[in-house]
């Protein structure tokens, strides 16, 4: 009986000290294991739950991110879509017979040399670019040796394709995607997008990606990150003609949701076209009913002209939302002369102060208020280690979960995972921050287990979280569309937008 009662009373104070666990997990590790050690009950158990940052961040996340009230139904996104031929970039160069030699950025590439140039410029730098390439028979040379390469692989391509491709991940969503659809890249997309069938054309669009990851040297290169380097002669989508394919099948198709990109494709344009095409752009979203939401993707561009132009002819107070990311960023502020624009370059990770302070720029000239009348009222911002999402105050909701949900997706689709593998990712955000340079901001320490953390400015309400960085990626390409539809799937717009 006596021994009886002795494993009960075991039994009894593991439970107990498990409940002091659960109840208490804030306690000092050392004081349970004290308690646990005093009543003589063998080796203290690992406290539950994941102890890594990455994993206590990304059990924070899953806890977050929960599905809006109000979802959308019908989503619909134009006009850039293109087969991306994927490659080393290293191995495509050396196979064209080019040797590293010093790098330098040409805005439009017009030879061989130019690519090899420009591609060392950025690879060196580790930052993603995006350029034109002038000579159609150079480019179609180049992309026939890319497209036979030996391991070379042909994907979903263009951001309105890859975003639509992302969409349609869900059933429950209908999805149309007008863009010029060749038949390979029909073959490719999922059987949720609709395509309608004008936009169905001969031939494809391909756009050269080429890849190289963190440490990959070339001569006396040494790549810092893994990131990619995209060109392409793409004359359908470099005038955008599917725009009025576009606007006229959503009368059809009644979206609650319209998401625009390729802008950036008219680099290759003439000035009196980019300006015409602009102003068609402007006048087609106009006549998008009152009420549905539109989010305008950025890409990378050198022309700017064409970023102050889109900042300036009324494209930013007609689109309800943006997405870009860090390069995208920095050269909008600088073509229209906004906070911080005497910056050249990011120094490594992107400043979260500054980066708030041009996000706040953004909203408060060219968004939403009592005096302006424009539809802006949010942008998604994403680099490789943090995401922002500024909105303006009262036309949002879900915030949370949707900035949340689009960090959580870099970090699976990165590593091409269904879940987060914190084995497989590391935690590289910024320890502590400012939250502003340009006024007195708050200083903000990281915290794993609040991954999301908030701030507010006159009215603009700030979202950060922390990205899971993949070590050793799968594949760089389409990430940014990746993020910004996901975190569009999770952002909730109120009724009375």
């Amino acid at each position: 009986m006596a021994l009886w009662r002795g494993s009960a009373y075991a039994g009894f104070l593991a439970l107990a000290v498990g409940c002091v666990f659960l109840l208490e997990p804030e306690l000092p590790g050392s004081a349970l294991r004290s308690l646990w050690s005093s009543l003589c009950l063998g080796p203290a158990p690992a406290p539950p739950g994941p102890v890594s940052p990455e994993g206590r961040l990304a059990a924070a996340w899953d806890a977050l991110i929960v599905r809006p009230v109000r979802r959308w139904r019908r989503v619909a996104v134009g006009v850039n879509a293109c087969v991306d031929v994927v490659l080393s970039g290293v191995k495509l160069l050396q196979a064209l017979g080019l040797s590293p030699g010093n790098g330098k950025d040409h805005s439009v590439l017009h030879s061989r040399n130019d690519l090899e140039e420009a591609f060392i410029h950025f690879m060196g730098k580790g930052a993603a670019a995006e350029r034109f390439f002038s000579d159609k028979e150079t480019f179609h040379d180049i992309a026939q040796v890319a497209s036979e390469f030996p391991g070379a692989q042909h994907y979903v391509g263009g951001n309105a394709a890859l975003i639509g491709q992302k969409f349609a991940a869900n059933s429950d969503l209908k999805v149309l995607l007008c863009g010029p659809v060749g038949p390979k890249l029909h073959e490719l997309l999922d059987d949720n997008v609709f395509v309608p069938p004008e936009s169905l054309q001969e031939v494809d669009e391909f756009h050269l990606i080429l890849e190289y990851q963190a440490g990959e040297e070339w001569g006396q290169l040494k790549a810092p990150h893994a990131n990619r380097f995209i060109f392409s002669h793409d004359l359908s989508n470099g005038a955008m003609n599917m725009l009025e394919v576009f606007v006229s099948s959503l009368e059809e198709f009644q979206p609650d949701l319209v998401v625009l990109s390729g802008l950036h494709m008219m680099e290759g344009q003439s000035k009196e076209l980019q300006r015409k095409r602009l102003l068609e752009v402007v006048t087609s979203i106009s006549d998008i009913p009152t009420g549905i939401p539109v989010h305008l993707e950025l890409a990378s561009m050198t022309n700017r002209e064409l970023m102050s132009s889109i900042v300036h002819q009324q494209v930013f107070p007609v689109v309800t939302s943006l997405g870009l990311n860090e390069q995208e960023l920095l050269f909008l502020t600088q073509s229209a002369s906004g906070p911080h624009s005497s910056l050249s370059s990011w120094n490594g990770v992107p400043d979260v102060g500054m980066v708030s302070d041009i996000l706040f720029w953004i909203l408060k000239e060219h968004g939403r208020s009592k005096s302006r009348a424009s539809d802006l009222t949010r942008i998604h911002f994403h680099t490789l280690v943090y995401h922002i999402l500024a909105t303006v105050d009262g036309h949002w909701a879900n915030q949370l979960a949707a900035v949340a949900a689009g960090a959580r997706v870099a970090g699976t689709q990165a590593c091409a995972t269904e879940t987060i593998d914190t084995s497989r990712v590391s935690l590289r955000a910024p320890q502590e921050f400012m939250t502003s340079h340009s006024e007195a901001g708050s200083r903000i320490v990281l915290n794993p287990n609040k991954p999301v953390v908030e701030w507010h400015r006159e009215g603009i309400s700030f979202h950060f979280t922390p990205v899971l960085v993949c070590k050793d990626p799968i594949r760089t390409v389409g990430l940014g569309d990746a993020i910004s539809a996901e975190g569009l799937f999770y952002s909730e717009v109120h009724p009375h937008y």
